[in-house]
């Protein structure tokens, strides 16, 4: 068992939300073993005094565990009370821009375009996603801080961050 797993309160869409994540996670483009440990558990259902304490109806889904990746993750219906922020986020590296564009168009369907910038995203149950090409940190930590700030400059322009674009900011020669 991981030390620490997030935890995601939604009103009361929390199955169709394990739902959406594990079909991403277990079609995306990477590894199988990957795909494979991308899955939801058994749910738990409120009981009478869960019920009682919670308003939601008796026998309805309070708790589903899922795994993305292999990340265990918890969703729970908790009513509308806590709403996600930008305040905490979901980092999916990915070793292409095939991974990139996959996950981008994914987590991206029906969520808040305005809310699209420098490889973040919102979905469309408010969490927030960065889809980030690993090069990334290479190109943010060369040691020549000139071209680390015009790759910065690219990152800033962008929504879904394009690697070919980032290798090629002005000046880069990777």
């Amino acid at each position: 068992m991981q030390k620490i797993t997030p935890f995601l309160w939604f009103d009361n869409n929390a199955e169709e939300a394990v739902s959406f994540y594990t079909s991403v996670f277990s079609k995306s483009p990477g590894s199988s073993s990957e795909r494979k440990n991308s899955q939801s558990g058994e749910a738990s259902r409120y009981d009478e005094k869960g019920a009682e304490a919670s308003g939601k109806p008796k026998g309805s889904v309070m708790v589903v565990p899922f795994q993305l990746n292999g990340q265990d993750f918890l969703a729970l219906n908790g009513g509308p009370h806590f709403k996600f922020t930008e305040a905490v986020s979901f980092v999916v590296n990915c070793e292409s821009q095939e991974e990139v564009d996959y996950f981008w168009g994914k987590l991206s369907e029906g969520g808040d375009e305005k809310a699209q910038m420098c490889g973040w995203l919102k979905d469309k149950f408010g969490l927030s996603w960065q889809i980030v090409p690993i090069v990334l940190g290479q190109l943010l930590s060369d040691p020549n801080p000139e071209r680390s700030q015009r790759v910065m400059s690219a990152v800033l322009q962008m929504k879904k961050l394009d690697i070919a674009t980032l290798k090629k900011a002005p000046g880069n020669t990777m």
